[in-house]
């Protein structure tokens, strides 16, 4: 009802901005991003919106794209209070449980409706001296502190025949991960060990988590996927606990894979760096992939991550992540596979993979599926009308590409510039490759 109601009234703001709460009150955090995203269009100052916007991605764990409005939002004079209090959620994933309380002191004093006892409790708000965490400041935590869940294991039962284009990618992954684990007798020969790590970075949306899981389901590996929350923790010492429980996991499922999404979270520069916790954390990550207590043989390691620029460099040495591999946008060929993989199980009519991916430049594997969607979207509300289901077509496909735009430029324009300015090593060559600068 409320998108029929934006159908009749498309530049009615407050129904666009209620449909995207709505969204986002069931959970439905992708699709309140895009109703943000569209409101925002027409309103691109409206503050509510904004904040509307950074809790889908908080909802997301897009935590970057999320600090990103937040910290433009409490600069500014008129600032919302919810804005405040999403900051300080955000620290406290960071890490930086001090700062979040200030943060979120200041929106409860702007407007005491957004207050959290729970979250306030968390912070250490009101508690006593004898408490674990005292307004922020945070007690070592000791023998009492639960113990480290452990994170699922997965079997992925998707392969590489799964994944549309990105042939280079994949057959580095098979020189670095697959081929020592079928032929490790020949690794053997050379006095190649079987395991390491590679990070993909590139624009968000490329397929960099779906690669990752398909390596796995290719080798039959355990497959553990490793969030920035899995390890992050208020406590100090518990996040380098954490991670080292991760790995200790993995070395017991071997052969294991596992994937570090938005790694440069755990990972950033420590130079940038003003807490030590941080610089401890770091530490801790490196000392594990380089084995120093633990052999990591048959312990697989891949990353991704959209900001390369913000990984502190010594991840780069060899022995650690020794492959860095760029994830771009798939080219034509590549995208007609991918729309080939997402209309699998579908009804369709003689589409044309081909001309619809040519009509898609620039696209991602995840604006692929939206393609897909505002396609499925459409024919959904003919076969209500009609009462009959009838199958996409070439016409649907190539209408519902060119309604959309290409998520990916906003990144390359951000990529460009550390590739032209930044890159005294090399690491960047092939954005400006893929560029042609």
């Amino acid at each position: 009802m409320l998108r029929e109601a934006i159908r009749l009234s498309p530049n009615n703001i407050p129904l666009r901005q209620h449909l995207a709460e709505t969204l986002l009150g069931r959970g439905r955090a992708e699709e309140a991003e895009k109703a943000y995203r569209e409101a925002l269009a027409l309103a691109p100052q409206n503050a509510a919106l904004k904040v509307g916007l950074a809790r889908a991605f908080f909802q997301q764990s897009k935590n970057d794209p999320a600090l990103v409005i937040v910290e433009d939002l409490v600069r500014a004079p008129d600032t919302p209070a919810g804005a405040y209090v999403l900051h300080a959620r955000l620290l406290v994933r960071a890490g930086d449980v001090e700062g979040a309380v200030r943060q979120y002191k200041k929106g409860v004093e702007a407007d005491p409706a957004v207050a959290d006892a729970e979250f306030a409790a968390r912070l250490g708000i009101g508690a006593s001296e004898h408490d674990g965490i005292v307004e922020g400041r945070v007690r070592i935590a000791g023998d009492e502190h639960p113990e480290t869940p452990e994170l699922e294991v997965e079997r992925p039962k998707i392969s590489f025949t799964d994944v549309g284009g990105m042939e280079p990618l994949k057959e580095e992954i098979r020189i670095k991960i697959i081929h020592p684990l079928t032929h490790p007798e020949i690794y053997k020969a050379y006095g190649k060990a079987v395991g390491g790590g590679i990070l993909m970075y590139g624009p968000p949306g490329c397929g960099k988590t779906h690669l990752a899981r398909a390596t796995a389901g290719e080798i039959r590996a355990g497959f553990i996927a490793v969030g920035i929350h899995d390890v992050l923790d208020m406590w100090i010492g518990n996040s380098e606990k954490n991670l080292h429980a991760v790995f200790e996991q993995a070395r017991r499922s071997r052969p294991c894979v596992i994937f570090f999404d938005e790694v440069d979270a755990l990972g950033a520069s420590r130079s940038d760096m003003r807490q030590h916790a941080g610089r401890q954390l770091i530490n801790q990550f490196l000392g594990e992939l380089d084995g120093v207590q633990s052999a990591n043989e048959g312990v697989l390691i891949l990353a991704a991550t959209n900001a390369p620029w913000h990984l502190d460099s010594a991840f780069r040495r060899p022995g650690r992540f020794d492959r860095i591999l760029f994830v771009p946008p798939p080219d034509a060929a590549a995208r007609a596979e991918i729309l080939r993989i997402l209309c699998r199980g579908k009804p369709v009519n003689d589409v044309d993979f081909e001309h619809v991916g040519k009509r898609a430049e620039q696209f991602s594997g995840a604006d692929l599926k939206a393609v897909v969607d505002v396609a499925v979207e459409a024919k959904l509300r003919e076969a209500m009308k009609a009462g009959v289901p009838r199958p996409l077509t070439t016409k649907d496909l190539s209408t519902a590409a060119a309604g959309l735009k290409p998520s990916t430029k906003e990144w390359f324009a951000t990529a460009r510039n550390y590739a032209l300015y930044s890159n005294q090593g090399g690491l960047y060559d092939d954005i400006l490759k893929y560029l042609k600068l």
